[in-house]
């Protein structure tokens, strides 16, 4: 493909990035493990011993059908295509490629049970599932990992230095940056712990999930148990109770769950890129980059911008995705099938803005002089600290006393100072207040920011 003619940036700028995707959303990708469902059920035809017609295939006749999936080539896909443009049907076209497969390995008498009593869905709803499944396995689930690793590394590396928190964009209780970024590992590793435990369901039932025609040919062969195995066997939890299509149900959660995953990182990007704003973080400078056409000075927090983008389109799709697929009139329609061709593309966007985000990682410091100034020119962040002594003494209007002194004023050290000695309260707890710094006051965020990183 020329990138420079590509529609999607998926396909041309970021090809080179998400290129192995292709080997799981790619329309060569979908015939692929259209005819792993396709031979895997032919084969377990043949091995029911109900199905008397077909008697079992051997070891060898087993080996060479699955060498047809795991050997696909590209001139076999065109293949296929061709056939597709034949038949104007995709499924079918499976199944007719097979028959040519079965002559050539001399199985073509029993080609009659390829695709034996199934719809369309059975075989597409496996193949789907079997998509996504493997490509959050082995491309999406191990980058997300790698970054909660990345944000849990950084949380523990500075879990002990201050800095000014921001509630309502206006000075509040100092936090530490530690445990600012545990706090995003702590959400980051709840979800992963979900979306490893997830489990999606499939089916293989028939034209209206009846095994209407299964019945008919051999009525004592016990179907449910059948389909049972075969569904398992291939990864996925059974749905014995559908309509033609399976519902999508456990599809949607999945999706729900990365969408759930992106909302958190677009929150970090944006506090991130918040916080080089405020110069508190820095990023590190790259030889021959440019941060700017007219700004020689420049050094933007584009990764972090460019993934707050890509998730935010990946979660129009995961939410159109999720809101659609479990929803079909009657028995079925065919308005799910061009939307489940698109599961590819928010991941493909999640998947760049997961390597967007750990590549701005890998550049953030921490500027620890802007840190302390800024905790240097809010003291009236300690008002807090003191009306709360106040309390504990039962001194009446302890609040109001604060907020008269400190709402809407500048707060210096020495006015605050001057404030305290002025109190009523016992000599150790003014001691407490008046050795008080903005840098001190960080409550247990040091200990958090350990629990947030899991140490």
């Amino acid at each position: 493909m020329d990138a420079l003619r590509a529609i999607s940036p998926t396909d041309g700028r970021y090809r080179d990035q998400l290129s192995e995707l292709e080997n799981y959303f790619s329309e060569m990708a979908l015939m692929r493990y259209r005819l792993v469902v396709e031979i895997e059920y032919f084969i377990d035809l043949s091995l029911e011993e109900g199905v008397k017609e077909f008697p079992a295939l051997s070891t060898e006749s087993q080996s060479a059908l699955r060498s047809i999936y795991r050997n696909f080539t590209a001139d076999d896909a065109e293949t296929i295509k061709a056939i597709e443009g034949r038949t104007k049907h995709d499924v079918k076209a499976i199944e007719y490629f097979l028959r040519e497969k079965l002559t050539g390995l001399h199985l073509n008498a029993y080609q009659e049970f390829l695709h034996f009593a199934l719809t369309s869905e059975d075989a597409n709803n496996l193949a789907y599932s079997m998509m996504w499944c493997d490509a959050v396995s082995e491309i999406y689930r191990p980058l997300i990992l790698d970054l909660f690793r990345s944000v849990e590394r950084f949380a523990g590396e500075y879990r002990a230095q201050p800095m000014l928190s921001m509630t309502h964009g206006q000075s509040a209780t100092p936090t530490t940056v530690g445990k600012e970024f545990a706090v995003f590992a702590a959400r980051l590793h709840r979800q992963i712990e979900q979306l490893k435990t997830h489990k999606l369901q499939a089916k293989l039932n028939g034209s209206t999930g009846t095994w209407g025609a299964h019945v008919v040919a051999y009525p004592y062969v016990d179907w449910i148990e059948f389909s049972k195995r075969f569904v398992t066997k291939l990864g996925f939890e059974p749905n014995i109770l559908t309509t033609q299509i399976e519902p999508h149900d456990s599809l949607a959660e999945s999706f729900h769950i990365l969408s759930r995953i992106n909302a958190i990182l677009i929150d970090f990007c944006r506090d991130v890129w918040m916080y080089i704003s405020r110069g508190i973080l820095g990023q590190t400078k790259k030889e021959g980059e440019v941060g700017s056409s007219t700004m020689p000075h420049k050094i933007n927090p584009i990764y972090f911008e460019n993934a707050e983008g890509n998730l935010g389109i990946a979660n129009a799709y995961f939410l159109h995705l999720a809101e659609k697929l479990p929803i079909s009139r009657m028995q079925r329609d065919l308005s799910d099938s061009t939307v489940l061709r698109n599961q590819g593309v928010p991941l493909a966007h999640s998947v760049l803005a997961c390597k967007n985000i750990l590549q701005g990682l890998s550049r953030l410091t921490v500027n620890q002089s802007q840190l302390e100034k800024e905790l240097d020119l809010h003291w009236e962040v300690l008002a807090e600290a003191v009306q709360t002594i106040l309390r504990k003494h039962r001194i009446p209007n302890a609040y109001e006393k604060l907020k008269e002194l400190t709402r809407g004023q500048h707060i210096t050290k020495e006015s605050l100072r001057s404030f305290i000695q002025t109190l009523d309260i016992p000599e150790d707890e003014k001691s407490k207040l008046l050795a008080l710094t903005p840098r001190m006051y960080t409550g247990l965020a040091d200990k958090l920011a350990g629990i947030g990183t899991h140490e």
